[in-house]
C-alpha cells in the first residue's frame, strides 16, 4: 500500500513550505508532486494535505504518517548503515545543502569525488542562499558559511574564511579610498541580503585596538544573489563585503583592491552542520573527511597565509 520511496517523498513534502519548494527538493515539477501525493491519498483512503490555503498544511493523518515515516527511514538507514560496516563500504543515500556559490565552485567537485570513490552511496545536493529556513528533515548534511545563529546543531569547522571589503580600481579613481569605516556614509555600497542577517549594518573590529564600530550604511544596489553583488563591484558600481573565497582570485589579479584592512570584518568560516544521529553514519562521516581533505590547505589562500 506504501513503499519506502512514498515514505521519503512524503517526508520531503511535509519539509518543505510549499509543493513548489517540494519540487524543487526532488528536483521533479511542480505538477509531478501534486500528482504524485494524490496518488498516495487515493490509495490510503485518507486526505494528507489541506491545500484550500496559500499554504501547504498537513492534516492530522498526514502528521501521522510523516512522524511514523521519518522513525522508519531512520530505521532503515541505520540498519542499511550496519550492515554495511559488516563489508567495510560505505552507502546509502547521503542528502547535502550548500550556499549556492560555495556549492557549486567547492562543494559539488567534492560531491562527484565521493561518489566516485563509493559507489553504494547515492547524493543529492542542493544550493541554496537561504538555507536557514529548511527543516531539519529535508537534509542529513548542511555546509553553512557565515554567522550561526543556531546552536541546537552539531558544528564542525571546515575551513576558516574572513570578509574582506573591496571595490575595484576605476571606482577608488573615481571616488577616491576610503581611510575610516566612518568614511563609507559617502561612498557607494553595495548590499548583499543573505541569512537573514541586517545587511545595511557593516561592523567592523580594529585589528591592534581592538575598537568595535558599527556603520550604517544606505545601499545604492543591493541584491539577494552574491554573484549579482560581485559583478557590480567589479564594474565600477560600488563597494561590497564578500568572503575572501568569493573575491581572493580577483583580488590577487588587482581586478579587486581591499581596503581598510587594519579593520577586520566579522569572520564567515565554512562549516559544517549536522544533528546528533544523523553525524554517527559512516557515509557523513567519511563525506566530511573527504570534503575536509578537498579544503586542505585552504584553496583560496596562497602558502603564505591569508591576502
Amino acid at each position: 500500500m506504501i513503499s519506502t520511496e512514498d515514505l521519503r517523498f512524503f517526508v520531503t513534502l511535509a519539509a518543505s513550505s510549499s509543493l513548489a519548494a517540494a519540487a524543487r527538493a526532488l528536483d521533479v515539477t511542480p505538477p509531478a508532486v501534486t500528482q504524485r501525493l494524490q496518488q498516495m491519498e487515493e490509495r490510503l483512503g485518507l486526505r494528507l494535505v489541506d491545500r484550500s490555503g496559500r499554504r501547504m498544511v498537513l492534516t492530522d493523518e498526514g502528521d501521522q504518517l510523516v512522524g511514523g515515516g521519518r522513525r522508519i527511514l531512520n530505521e532503515i538507514g541505520e540498519l542499511a548503515d550496519s550492515l554495511s560496516a559488516r563489508r567495510a563500504v560505505v552507502s546509502g543515500h547521503l542528502r547535502v545543502l550548500a550556499p549556492l556559490g560555495f556549492g557549486r565552485l567547492y562543494v559539488a567537485p567534492a560531491a562527484a569525488g565521493f561518489r566516485n570513490k563509493h559507489p553504494e552511496v547515492t547524493l543529492s545536493l542542493t544550493l541554496s542562499d537561504r538555507l536557514t529556513g529548511l527543516a531539519e528533515d529535508a537534509w542529513d548534511l548542511m555546509l553553512y558559511v557565515g554567522q550561526l545563529r543556531n546552536s541546537s546543531l552539531t558544528v564542525q569547522l571546515l575551513a576558516p574564511n574572513e570578509r574582506f571589503l573591496c571595490g575595484s580600481p576605476e571606482y577608488f579613481a573615481r571616488e577616491g579610498t576610503p581611510r575610516h569605516p566612518k568614511d563609507l556614509i559617502k561612498h557607494k555600497c553595495i548590499a548583499l541580503r543573505e541569512n537573514d542577517e541586517d545587511v545595511t549594518m557593516w561592523r567592523f573590529i580594529h585589528g591592534r585596538q581592538g575598537k568595535s564600530l558599527g556603520i550604517r550604511i544606505a545601499p545604492t544596489l543591493s541584491s539577494n544573489d552574491g554573484a549579482v553583488t560581485h559583478a557590480w563591484a567589479l564594474a565600477g558600481a560600488g563597494l561590497i563585503i564578500r568572503s575572501e573565497w568569493h573575491v581572493a582570485e580577483d583580488l590577487r589579479a588587482g581586478r579587486l583592491v581591499r581596503v581598510l584592512a587594519d579593520w577586520k570584518l566579522p569572520p564567515a568560516n565554512i562549516v559544517a552542520l549536522f544533528g546528533a544521529s544523523r553525524g554517527r553514519s559512516a557515509r557523513t562521516a567519511r563525506f566530511l573527511e573527504h570534503l575536509r581533505a578537498a579544503l586542505t590547505p585552504t584553496p583560496w589562500r596562497p602558502p603564505y597565509g591569508a591576502i
